[in-house]
């Protein structure tokens, strides 16, 4: 369950905050009079990130869904370049 904190909270505390982020990989969602924001872990968005990247190359998702479904020994331990 994600963490809900108002912007007065987090500011108060922020550095505690992105300690507990980066440990828990658990976001939290900051609540303001104007917006709300989410705050990650840097590691966390970058595998966002390269999530987003994968999904957009087409057929990524299903080569990898294949591969995965593929038992261990029906790969090589030499690699053939």
């Amino acid at each position: 369950m994600t963490k809900v904190m108002p912007a007065s909270q987090v500011r108060a505390d922020i550095y505690n905050l992105m300690d507990e982020t980066a440990l828990t990989h658990e976001p939290i969602l900051i609540t303001g009079k104007r917006n709300n924001a989410v705050m990650l872990s840097q590691e966390d968005w970058n595998a966002i990130e390269e999530t987003l990247y994968l999904n957009s190359i087409p057929n990524m998702a299903k080569s990898i869904q294949e591969g995965m479904a593929q038992s261990d020994d029906e790969f090589s331990e030499d690699i053939k370049w």
